[in-house]
């Protein structure tokens, strides 16, 4: 049985990415012109963001906005030569 996708899923998606590009939490917040706590909500599952804060996160993080949604945050070709 396939698992589904879901908010938790999506926070460890965009953790991932953060990370992987050297933001603190709070640097990344500032970035994206949210505050910090709820990005620590949208991390932890606690939030689930509508699309304009999803497609800012995308064009902060300079992936598509499909990229938060893969279950696989080590295997992303885009970050391969960074």
């Amino acid at each position: 049985m396939d698992k589904r996708f879901t908010v938790q899923d999506f926070g460890e998606r965009l953790r991932a990415l953060r990370k992987q590009r050297g933001h603190s939490q709070e640097g990344f917040a500032l970035l994206v012109e949210l505050d910090r706590t709820y990005v620590g909500g949208i991390e932890r599952g606690e939030r689930n963001p509508g699309l304009k804060v999803i497609l800012k996160i995308a064009e902060t993080l300079n992936v598509p906005a499909s990229d938060l949604f893969s279950q696989s945050p080590e295997s992303n070709p885009a970050d391969e030569g960074c």
